[in-house]
Parts: structure tokens; C-alpha cells; sequence
């Protein structure tokens, strides 16, 4: 009788343990991370299904900040749509200090053709208002073409190629202007990079929007006389309509990683920084308290 189908047999056996083998290393690695609540590198989104747009939280920063100088210009957000396609086409959103010739920043402005000088383009709140600056003597641009709008403060040497930005631009516009309610998510890590510095906030709400965001009250920390330990809370007044109050507090969302907000909440809902999903979730109940002053409510990092 032959052995020949015995080596066959091993060969069918040692393939099957190696399979065997790879699926129980999978499943240890799945259970490993579901166990330790990885999240993986922090990421924003806005938008679902087929119609979502995902970035960094150093492009939700840049974005931010775009939207804000639009709207503290009393632009609307159509404005704010062509300045965010015209800086995803020229930077993808980031703040670069390289370009073509000697282009910088977010919208790739060039010193030599008298944008600014080198240090003012790359202030993302300098060169956003620049850009609007050029918009706002573009006669009758919110009823143009995206692209030719662009074009017309831009000049590119690509003059089409803002367009494929439109539909990402649109939803962020939506969520950073307030017209989208809670649909900014993002994920942030502030296990390391030290404490929030609520005089930053200030700054940077008061440069972005101007003085009627400045903070009416800061609790908590060293400087209020408490132990380091506890969270410094930041309310934020919100005048004007209900929109105002979710630009600012997507805007804190989206500036989170960077200005070390743990927590931001308004209108009933709330984000919080250790949230492995990054989305919005509803507040606990006030119960029968007496109504206040509407109010964006930021938590800093301890």
C-alpha cells in the first residue's frame, strides 16, 4: 500500500493550525484594544454616510478659525464655503510654510505680491481675513460659481480646481457657522501636553470673534484659589440667536486638541474629550433651575 497521501495530510494539517493560530492572535488583538479603549489617532467628522467628510484636528483648527473670521465679518456662510474649498484646495487645510514660489499658509499667499509679510500670512487669522478682504470686492460673489469666485481673489494658474472642494466645504460651513447643530465630532487625547490656559481661550475666542465672546466668568483652578486638581470652567456668552451659540461651541470643539478643552456643552448637549466616539450627547437635566443667560460652557484640561 502507498504512503504518498500522508504528506498531503501533514501539509492539510500544519496549514490549518497556521490559520488557527492567525485567527486566535485576531482575536487577542481585538480584545487587547477593546480592553484598553483604543481610538486610534484623534480624527474629526462632519456629515454621514456617503455624505461625510473626516479630518485632522489640526485641519478642524485651520477650519475653525476660517469660519469664524467670516462670520465676526458679518459675511454669510456662503462666503465662509468658498474661503474653506479655496484653503482645501491650497493647503488641505494646513498651515504650511511652503508652497510655490513663495507661497504660505492656508491660502497660499504670497508675500511678494503684497498679502502680507511672510510672519502676518502665516497668522491663520490674518490670512483668512485677507482672503475675505479680496471676496468682499468680488461684486455679487455669493451668487457665483464657487470656482470663479475663488479665482477672482485667488488667481490661481488652476482656476477649476476648487469645485471638487465644494461639497466637504459645505459641510463644514454648516456645522462652523451653527446652521448644523452638533455635527461637528471629534476625538481628542489630552492624557499628555499639561494643563488648559484659560487666558489662551480667552485670547483666541476674543482674535477669532471678536470681544463679545470674551468669557464672562472662569471657575476653578490655582488661579480662583482652588487645588490645581480641579477643572477650570469657562462660560462663554452667547449674543445673538441660537445659531451663535453652536458656532461657538463647535468652534471650541474643533480648536479642543489644541487649546486643551476637555469638555464643551450647549443646548441641551454635550462633548466630552474622553469620549472614544467623539460625537455630542445629551446634558443632564437642569431639573426646575431658574433660566440664565444662554452660555457656551468650556471645561479645560486639569
Amino acid at each position: 500500500m502507498s504512503d504518498s497521501p500522508r504528506p498531503a495530510r501533514r501539509g492539510r494539517l500544519a496549514r490549518s493550525a497556521a490559520a488557527l493560530a492567525v485567527l486566535c492572535g485576531l482575536a487577542a488583538y481585538i480584545g487587547i484594544h477593546q480592553v484598553t479603549g483604543s481610538k486610534g489617532a484623534p480624527r474629526c467628522a462632519v456629515g454621514s454616510g456617503d455624505n461625510r467628510y473626516e479630518f485632522t484636528p489640526e485641519q478642524a483648527s485651520n477650519a475653525a478659525t476660517i469660519a469664524a473670521v467670516g462670520t465676526s465679518r458679518g459675511l454669510p456662510e456662503r462666503a465662509v464655503t468658498i474661503a474653506l474649498a479655496t484653503a482645501l484646495q491650497e493647503s488641505a487645510l494646513r498651515n504650511i510654510e511652503h508652497g510655490d514660489r513663495d507661497s504660505l499658509g492656508l491660502f497660499q499667499q504670497r508675500p511678494s505680491m503684497g498679502w502680507g509679510t511672510p510672519e502676518q500670512i502665516m497668522d491663520p487669522v490674518y490670512s483668512a481675513g485677507k482672503f475675505y478682504e479680496g471676496l468682499e470686492k468680488v461684486p455679487g460673489y455669493s451668487r457665483m460659481p464657487l470656482t470663479v469666485a475663488a479665482q477672482k481673489v485667488q488667481k490661481s494658474g488652476f482656476p477649476q480646481a476648487y469645485a471638487k472642494h465644494e461639497p466637504d466645504a459645505t459641510l463644514l460651513s454648516a456645522a462652523l457657522t451653527g446652521r448644523a447643530p452638533a455635527a461637528l465630532s471629534c476625538t481628542a487625547d489630552l492624557k499628555e501636553g499639561g494643563p488648559g490656559d484659560p487666558a489662551l481661550v480667552r485670547t483666541e475666542l476674543v482674535r477669532a470673534f471678536g470681544e463679545s465672546a470674551a468669557p464672562t466668568s472662569v471657575s476653578g483652578g490655582p488661579a480662583a484659589g482652588r487645588s490645581a486638581a480641579e477643572p477650570v470652567d469657562l462660560q462663554v456668552p452667547v449674543r445673538g440667536p441660537d445659531r451663535r451659540g453652536w458656532e461657538l461651541a463647535q468652534w471650541a470643539v474643533a480648536r479642543a486638541s489644541t487649546l486643551r478643552v476637555a469638555e464643551v456643552s450647549y443646548g441641551g448637549k454635550v462633548w466630552r474629550a474622553d469620549d472614544s466616539g467623539g460625537d455630542w450627547e445629551s446634558a443632564p437635566s437642569a431639573g426646575d433651575a431658574a433660566p440664565k443667560p444662554p452660555t457656551v460652557h468650556l471645561r479645560l484640561t486639569r
